[in-house]
């Protein structure tokens, strides 16, 4: 997957994408489960069908696959955070590491 930057922030993950494609259509893997963390939901899913889906069952594979869901969300939120601080920062007309503000428009 190609990066895209807006207003000079890095979009995308710092995770590398470990499931191939093939894997994740094997393993019958929703597309929009198809992230940086499907390589940790495909062994869930599966602990998931081999103990009937009991709720006290897989703990160890849900909690592995929870906390890379939870860190990709992490991560956008201050990409996003990152945006809509230079994005103030242009309305103010003061840019971040620059010493004399932004001419007025006249």
């Amino acid at each position: 997957m190609a990066e895209t930057e807006i207003e000079g922030v890095k979009l995308g993950s710092s995770k590398p994408m470990i499931a191939t494609q093939e894997e994740m259509v094997e393993n019958r893997v929703p597309i929009p489960y198809r992230d940086q963390c499907a390589h940790l939901l495909i062994p869930l899913n599966k602990c998931r069908v081999a103990e009937f889906y009991l709720p006290w069952k897989c703990e160890n594979e849900r909690h592995a696959y929870e906390k890379c869901e939870y860190e990709l969300v992490m991560e956008r939120m201050l990409q996003m955070q990152k945006i809509r601080e230079l994005q103030a920062a242009k309305k103010k007309g003061t840019l971040p590491g620059s010493v004399l503000p932004a001419p007025a428009n006249v």
